[in-house]
């Protein structure tokens, strides 16, 4: 491959792409990556995990030799349990090396399937079903998980699963630990298969397949898009995922030495693209820091000692991330390692980004993604200018374009610079549509381009900046939640006749679920009461909404369809004004639609005073949607 500039203007982005991408040599499938990798560098560290999130705990630590052999064992214990192209295996883990091996290893003998843990067991066999999974990994019983529980509820419905093979975390513990619990525990449950006794008895120099894997096969299954009725299943092919890896490390630049640390979870894709396929492109180290990840309070009261302790030069959150981490001290710790730190999934406070970086040195990078492009589509220049509270310039290869649409969602003309409309993405990291062809009705426009349902413009300089969504999805700390989900649980309320669902602002996760409720003529109930039924309705514990506002009329559109806007402007409304409801002086909020934002509040006061606003910005800088204040005199 050709040495590339650094990336500081969208200019730079030009000049790369003056090289097709299909010149660039890359490999066909994501095995043959971490081979050409694995030959390359076969002592280079790989993959390192800890288990409780201590500074001090010694590491599992794989080589990329090593990594490359586990892989190949999985490929081929997977091809011996019948596993073939086309065909997929399900996995419901935590971060373990053995969940990259499945990943990896299953995308080499067929498809993957990626489920999140946290989902019920109803949601977790929709999604084996809607994947048509033969085989299912997922954890052992083990002492403060609930995994297996699942897995034994939801066992007798699905009949076509051809094994499930468990991996026993016992197996990370120290003597005499891990022979007492196991000894506790007996042996695994009848018809289960140990995973690392069944791909150590397969060979790890070659896939015994003889597959040769095509760049346009389909690799993986990532679930998007909330969780009601039938799973949305978005297919990345190979092709897909060696390209987002190349793009992206064009931006990281991560290379042998450097070491990613991983917190996110690997049901997700920054877990296993960002932080997975992009540091093995690049040679880097992978650090599985905990199986919960960000989830474990010890890793987050730690995380500055185990940044200096591993050397760790890079890793990826989510806005709550950083938030929390912001109240860890930091003094102290040797951070030179630390190069930058990457935040997607949802709008970054531009004042929380300011205290980040005032606080730890470290820069911070802001670019965004969504799973029907494989991970990433933009992100700030490290190299270059970083515009606080814009997701930066298009990835290399990544087409990024703002079409303004009509109402029906039909494409009218590209917007002019700096005009609001629908971000729309295409290119070599992008999908070809969701599994099931009912789910894809709208969503290419203008001849190919991919619908993102996100608002946004772009500036002069080619930066761009999301204004809103098209699309209701709820944003909670980097978690999709589909209002439907909420809506359709209150509807059954024998008072309700109405109701919508959408984010209120929240300093710690984002954005929260709430309800807004219309009842039924002559119908009485509760706030309490909604809340109530909703809990015990919503199968999902981050989409039970934390409040349940009664008003007189949902508002509609022209065609009578609820108008989410005007709702999520009266959502945070309320929220500021709650936060500025002891200074009586501020006389009004008031939440407006604005050209260049989206979305502004408006703050009346009854008169200039520069301590009040001082004290307004400090109560208010933690959210993303910005303020103006207005005057009464």
């Amino acid at each position: 491959m050709t040495t590339t500039p650094v990336i500081r203007t969208l200019q730079d982005i030009r000049q790369i792409e003056q090289t097709p991408l299909a010149a660039r040599g890359l490999p066909a499938s994501t095995y043959e990556l971490i081979k050409r990798t694995a030959a390359a560098h076969p002592q280079a560290p790989a993959l390192s995990f800890i288990l409780q999130g201590t500074a001090d705990e010694p590491a599992y630590r794989l080589n990329y030799m090593e990594l490359l052999g586990k892989i190949t064992q999985t490929a081929n214990a997977f091809h011996r349990l019948g596993l073939r192209p086309g065909k997929a295996v399900s996995f419901l883990l935590p971060n373990l090396p053995q969940t990259h091996f499945t990943i990896w290893g299953g995308e080499a003998a067929g498809i993957v399937n990626a489920i999140n843990p946290l989902l019920d067991a109803e949601h977790i066999a929709e999604l084996i079903s809607a994947s048509d999974s033969e085989l299912l990994v997922t954890l052992a019983p083990f002492p403060g998980t609930d995994l297996w529980d699942k897995v034994a509820a939801l066992r007798g419905h699905l009949p076509q699963l051809k094994a499930v093979l468990c991996v026993d975390m016992a197996n990370f513990l120290p003597e005499p630990q891990r022979s007492v619990l196991k000894a506790q525990r007996g042996a695994l449950p009848e018809g289960v298969l140990d995973f690392d006794e069944v791909i150590a008895a397969c060979p790890a120099d070659h896939l015994e397949s003889g597959r040769v894997i095509q760049a346009d096969e389909i690799a993986s299954y990532f679930h998007t898009g909330g969780t009601t009725g039938t799973p949305k299943l978005a297919p990345h092919s190979h092709g897909n995922e060696v390209a987002m890896a190349y793009c992206m490390n064009l931006v990281t630049g991560f290379a042998p030495g450097d070491v990613t640390l991983c917190g996110l979870p690997l049901f997700h894709v920054n877990g296993v693209i960002v932080t997975g396929l992009t540091a093995f492109i690049g040679a880097a180290e992978v650090l599985l820091a905990t199986p919960q990840g960000y989830r474990n309070g010890n890793l987050i009261s730690n995380f500055w000692k185990i940044i200096e302790r591993h050397r760790v030069s890079f890793f990826s959150g989510v806005p709550t991330i950083y938030a929390g981490l912001l109240q860890v001290p930091s003094e102290g710790h040797d951070l030179s390692s630390l190069k930058y730190a990457l935040c997607g999934a949802a709008p970054m406070p531009v004042e929380l980004i300011r205290q980040f970086e005032a606080k730890t040195g470290l820069t911070l990078i802001e670019g965004y993604g969504l799973t029907e492009g494989t991970c990433g589509s933009c992100a700030n220049p490290p190299a270059g200018e970083r515009r606080p509270g814009s997701i930066g310039l298009p990835m290399p290869y990544c087409e990024v374009s703002i079409k303004v649409l009509d109402e029906q969602g039909n494409y009218l003309r590209d917007a002019a610079v700096n005009e609001i409309g629908t971000l729309c993405i295409r290119g070599a990291t992008v999908f070809k549509g969701y599994l099931q062809g009912s789910k894809n009705a709208g969503i290419w426009v203008d001849g190919g381009w991919f619908n993102t349902g996100d608002l946004g413009r772009v500036d002069g300089d080619g930066y761009i900046w999301l204004t809103g969504r098209s699309k209701d999805l709820i944003i909670r700390g980097g978690h999709n939640i589909d209002p439907q989900m909420i809506e359709e649980a209150l509807h059954k309320h024998p008072a309700v006749a109405l109701a919508a669902a959408v984010g209120k602002p929240d300093l710690k996760v984002g954005e929260l679920p709430v309800v807004y409720v219309q009842l039924k003529p002559g119908q009485q109930a509760s706030e309490d009461e909604l809340l109530a039924h909703a809990a015990a309705h919503i199968h999902e514990r981050a989409a039970v909404p934390k409040d349940a506002w009664i008003i007189e009329a949902i508002p509609l559109t022209a065609v009578g369809k609820t108008f989410k806007p005007a709702l999520r402007f009266d959502a945070i409304a309320r929220v500021y004004r709650e936060q500025l409801a002891d200074l009586p002086a501020v006389q009004q909020v008031e939440v407006r639609s604005d050209e260049r934002c989206g979305q502004l509040a408006y703050i009346r006061l009854a008169a200039a005073d520069a301590a009040l606003e001082q004290l307004i910005g400090e109560r208010l800088a933690g959210f993303a949607v910005g303020y103006r204040l207005e005057y009464a005199h």
